[in-house]
């Protein structure tokens, strides 16, 4: 590498009337990445954003900065790129939220698979706007929001985004109306209005009203002596109108549809109503009410006395982001628990309303919100889709996706038992790599701690937690650890956005058997997946390891798709007990062999490695670069890949969420793909693979190459600057052999993906030129482990 010379700098070029990228007059101002390293780079920047100088010194304390190139090769000043070449971040999300709603919308797909994507659908929106159009608009309000790299401004962001999620919002009510709830009908399962419903059936609701929903609502009057209450984040409400039929005069109420009842109570074909559960519905007929419309039906019970005028759904999204001044680091715990008091009580970003509302109701909500017209969405009844999880959850077998037990990876058990193998002999034999759901987590990690916690040889253990289930055996093998005498840490990230609650529970009840918990370093959040193991054996003390992509989370794990490593490795368990050491204590000049940890190396490895890629492409060699992520955000990475394209470097992407990289343009990308998978699991994993290595020198394997790394890290700002991550170089041929191969099938023009274009805009290939659908990967990878024990036996 230290050999290869770069490319002279050229002139700035901007895009002509075809969008071609032709020569430009010279000095064109580029808007590019952050950059928090100090190192010379090929890559035009503006400056990074800088922190607080105490904190920067405080985590300098535990992780000094990344030293320059080890070849101490310095770059020639790269050329400028053009202006235009990042998508808006935010649109690129709701583009992927559009390829969720394809899902909904395609009848090839299993009938309750595509409501639930409906309910995935209402859920992301709820998200975005609670976090991101929430956070834009702090940012606007308080004057410190900046242009974006893609160029446009924040107001043009947040009109875009507005006009885009109307589009969005109403597609996804058609969808169901029109769509899906006619077919939910021909199967059985009704989702109906109140008027629907047979006079036994509505008298039945009447009864059930009394005993089970009457005794937990509360109507709230608006009037001098009660003032316009507080309206919660995403509560289904109903708007009030009453009237004294003495005086005839009007007053407004709010009544609370309570979020801990059923969302739709079910009726089953005797006329019954009950809570919905999973086996209602099963091939017989089954009628669903939405909740509010049987509250709705009996105002008259909240209201006695008083003439019913009337009552209209409403719904309303808060900023419900979480922000925390981590100045003391001690009380970050007492510091958490305020700000989720507080989250209940953000602003609002989004007022959505029922179709049919009076204008004069309508305007009481939007005056006394305090929302802009722009922030109202009317939409069909019922509004909160989200509910139709419950629908979803119907045991149906026939319109449910084939039913898949996951397996036991084969190294950890030849043949499926009731009995574990010993899973530290089976990684003293070879590396392990996991891909689930398809490998099983309960029986490789799940199982890997809890005989760690059991084994009496172990004398320590170190794990991250970053998000994990509300009866974790994580946790439980941890707290037996812990009473078993051996040295435990847990270090618990608990701003992990919607499962603080959770994590600060996790913490206490780790802290109270015993285990050491910290909390990571001030500023930063841990997000990396590790796990640490240090054993007694007759050789001496040995290290056992696994670094993943996803969360210690037996329930997501059978949802997400990730990869993990079980290793006992030397040089990976010598990095992660340095790592666990910056952690926990101040460790700042520790170095590591195979793994790549962020804030300070895992953009610039990245990038090296890169610009080798580039290197060789220029030198003739072969060249290219070949990544999986969740999302691709970040500037710099983008630049370099960019540039790698124009050195004849063949880069592929797989990435499921948001893509600020426009691929295929004429002078800048042309070497470049971009798919996304969406389907039966969420594509978690993160993968990193480069053609060619600078050898053993930073990390074992050929010299030759591939290069292939797996970990927590996606490339957005977050997780290259303001969080712990780690990527694990993976040094077994067969299992780079095994990541690169599903790469490629994923890049595939047989199997079924979206294409991202040049212009911003995902097409979907699901079928093939012949009509015949393209193959489904996941269903591939289902099918090829479910065979697999057959083959081992």
């Amino acid at each position: 590498m230290g050999g290869m010379t770069a490319s002279r700098p050229r002139t700035s070029r901007s895009r002509d009337g075809r969008g071609r990228y032709a020569p430009a007059a010279p000095g064109n101002a580029v808007a590019a990445a952050e950059v928090t390293d100090s190192r010379p780079r090929s890559t035009a920047v503006t400056p990074a954003r800088s922190l607080d100088p105490q904190l920067a010194a405080h985590i300098a304390e535990h992780i000094a900065e990344e030293p320059g190139s080890p070849d101490g090769t310095v770059r020639a000043e790269p050329e400028p790129l053009p202006d235009d070449r990042f998508a808006e971040r935010e649109l690129s999300w709701l583009a992927f939220n559009q390829r969720v709603l394809e899902l909904a919308e395609d009848p090839s797909l299993p009938l309750l698979e595509r409501t639930r994507f409906l309910a995935i659908f209402a859920s992301n929106l709820d998200e975005f706007f609670m976090v991101r159009v929430a956070g834009l608009k702090r940012r606007i309000a308080t004057g410190i929001a900046v242009t974006a790299a893609s160029g446009m401004s924040p107001r043009q962001v947040l009109e875009a985004i507005g006009e885009r999620a109307h589009e969005l919002m109403t597609r996804h009510a058609e969808v169901f109306r029109s769509d899906v709830q006619p077919a939910l009908d021909a199967e059985g399962i009704t989702i109906v209005h109140w008027d629907q419903l047979e006079a036994r059936e509505q008298e039945r609701l009447h009864k059930f009203f009394r005993k089970q929903i009457f005794p937990v609502l509360t109507p709230l009057a608006v009037d001098p002596a009660h003032p316009f209450p507080y309206i919660s984040g995403l509560s289904l409400n109903l708007a009030v109108v009453v009237a004294n039929p003495l005086t005839g005069k009007e007053h407004f109420a709010r009544v609370k549809v309570p979020p801990l009842l059923p969302r739709f109570i079910a009726v089953d074909d005797r006329g019954r109503p009950s809570a919905p559960t999973p086996t209602q519905g099963g091939g017989t007929q089954t009628s669903f009410v939405p909740l509010e419309e049987v509250i709705a039906q009996h105002l008259d019970h909240l209201f006695p006395g008083m003439e019913v005028r009337e009552s209209h759904t409403f719904r309303v999204t808060r900023n419900e982001d979480v922000e925390v001044e981590e100045d003391d680091a001690e009380n970050l715990l007492q510091a958490m628990e305020k700000e989720l008091l507080r989250r209940r009580f953000g602003p609002p970003v989004r007022l959505e309303l029922a179709h049919g509302i009076s204008t004069r109701i309508r305007e009481l909500l939007v005056r006394e919100l305090g929302v802009a017209e722009e922030e109202v969405y009317e939409l069909p009844a019922p509004l909160d889709l989200t509910g139709l999880n419950v629908i979803a959850d119907i045991e149906r077998a026939s319109l449910h996706y084939p039913p898949f037990v996951p397996t036991t990876h084969r190294q950890l058990a030849e043949v499926e038992s009731a009995t574990p193998r010993d899973v530290f002999a089976a990684i003293r034999e070879r590396d392990v790599l996991l891909h689930h759901p398809y490998d099983s987590f309960s029986t490789s990690v799940q199982t890997f701690l809890e005989q760690a916690a059991a084994d009496p040889a172990v004398l320590a253990i170190k794990q991250t937690l970053y998000r994990t289930s509300g009866d974790s055996p994580i946790v439980d093998a941890l707290i037996d650890a812990a009473e078993a005498g051996k040295q435990v840490l847990a270090l618990v990230e608990i701003k992990a956005r919607f499962d603080e609650q959770a994590n600060i529970s996790w913490a206490r009840k780790l802290e109270e058997a015993g285990v050491h918990v910290v909390y990571g370093i001030v500023g930063l959040k841990t997000h990396a997946k590790l796990s640490l193991v240090v054993r007694q054996e007759a050789d001496g003390l040995r290290r056992y390891c696994h670094v993943g992509t996803g969360n210690y989370h037996p329930k997501t794990a059978r949802l997400y798709t990730d990869h993990g490593l079980l290793t006992c490795d030397r040089d990976v368990g010598q990095d992660l007990t340095r790592l666990f050491n910056q952690l926990s204590g101040y460790a700042p000049q520790s170095r590591f062999h195979r793994l790549l940890v962020a804030p300070r190396a895992v953009r610039t490895g990245l990038i090296e490695r890169i610009e080798r890629e580039a290197d060789a492409a220029r030198a003739g060699h072969e060249a290219w670069v070949r990544i999986k992520v969740n999302s691709a955000v970040d500037e710099a990475t983008i630049d370099a890949l960019y540039r790698a394209s124009q050195a004849g470097v063949k880069v592929d992407l797989v990435v499921r969420g948001i893509c600020a990289l426009r691929p295929g343009v004429p002078g800048l990308s042309e070497n470049v793909r971009v798919r996304s998978i969406l389907g039966r699991f969420l594509e978690h994993s993160r993968i990193y693979a480069f053609a060619n290595s600078a050898g053993p020198a930073i990390g074992e394997g050929p010299e030759s190459g591939p290069e292939v790394y797996i970990g927590s890290a996606d490339l957005m700002h977050r997780n290259l600057d303001r969080r712990v991550e780690s990527l694990v170089r993976i040094s077994d041929e067969g299992q780079v052999a095994e990541l690169l191969e599903l790469i490629d099938a994923s890049m595939s023009d047989e199997t079924a993906t979206w294409h991202l274009q040049p212009d911003d805009t995902w097409v979907r290939h699901a079928v093939g030129p012949d009509g015949a659908p393209l193959a489904d990967l996941q269903a591939q990878l289902v099918d090829r482990h479910r065979r697999r024990p057959e083959r081992a036996r």
